[in-house]
């Protein structure tokens, strides 16, 4: 939506979009738990954690919160992981670039000591190890995952020289607990299980989203609350519903958001298309 059709209804960015500023995130605390465990310790000792939950639920938003937090801190050198589907001489690739090491892909075995070599010495000049976050870790080939845990251990798993942040959603859980993975999973340190939220927490997201953006009063009280009963406990519902109700109103050129505008927004709309949403 243009920035210019947010003026007329005092907003400085739509609140409703997932480039939302990271300052308008909500952090519950079982989010800001979970950042401080990595701050504070899995970036000093290494190791993995996980980040899972169904579709919707906040997986994505706690990585890009946790991205940030990380970003701000001294000697701390982080890269994302952005095509986990990648197989091998792909993965080495993208890791070559991501931690300024030239690899060879064919030479999977230059590659790996190039890594850990890099590593080890950002490991000694800075104690903290570099981090690595995974995005729809659940697409990953189960090869690489297990060449990542590898590559991250030293000295017969007594020193792990890579911090990695692995999110997914139930695939995920349930690869790390099959025969090829158990490894990997028994080294899973921290866990975050982002779940359904609950009306109160959906009505705490959508009053913090619309005052960050700098005008609580845009909703009425009574579209909320059907916002958030009809939201079916999933941030990313909410806030697709929200977004469609802004822009009719910008477009209609409505000036208040109220419950006649979510039901002449979706009264005509199949019931099919309005679950799929």
């Amino acid at each position: 939506m243009d920035r210019r059709m947010l003026t007329p209804y005092g907003l400085k960015f739509n609140p409703f979009t997932p480039e939302v500023p990271v300052e308008a995130l909500q952090v519950h605390p079982r989010l800001e738990q979970f950042c401080w465990r990595i701050e504070h310790g899995l970036i000093g000792e290494g190791g993995f954690a996980l980040i899972s939950g169904d579709p919707g639920t906040g997986k994505s938003v706690a990585l890009r919160l946790l991205a940030h937090r990380l970003a701000s801190l001294r000697e701390v050198e982080v890269g994302v992981l952005t095509h986990p589907s990648s197989k091998l001489a792909d993965f080495y690739r993208e890791m070559g670039e991501l931690f300024g090491v030239p690899l060879k892909p064919h030479n999977r075995w230059g590659g790996f000591k190039a890594l850990r070599e890099r590593w080890i010495k950002h490991l000694e000049t800075t104690l903290t190890r570099p981090v690595l976050l995974i995005d729809e870790a659940q697409e990953t080939p189960i090869p690489v995952l297990n060449e990542l845990r590898l590559m991250a251990s030293h000295r017969f798993d007594s020193q792990m020289l890579l911090t990695v942040v692995l999110a997914g959603d139930s695939r995920l859980t349930q690869r790390l607990g099959r025969d090829e993975l158990l490894p990997l999973g028994s080294r899973i340190r921290i866990r975050l299980n982002t779940e359904y939220a609950d009306t109160e927490q959906l009505m705490a997201a959508l009053r913090h989203l619309l005052e960050t953006a700098g005008n609580p009063q845009l909703m009425t009280d009574g579209l909320m609350t059907t916002l958030v009963e009809h939201a079916a406990g999933n941030y990313r519902v909410l806030t697709t519903l929200a977004a469609e109700l802004l822009a009719t109103a910008a477009r209609t050129q409505r000036d208040t958001l109220d419950e006649k505008l979510y039901f002449d927004c979706f009264s005509n709309t199949p019931k099919r298309q309005r679950r799929s949403a």
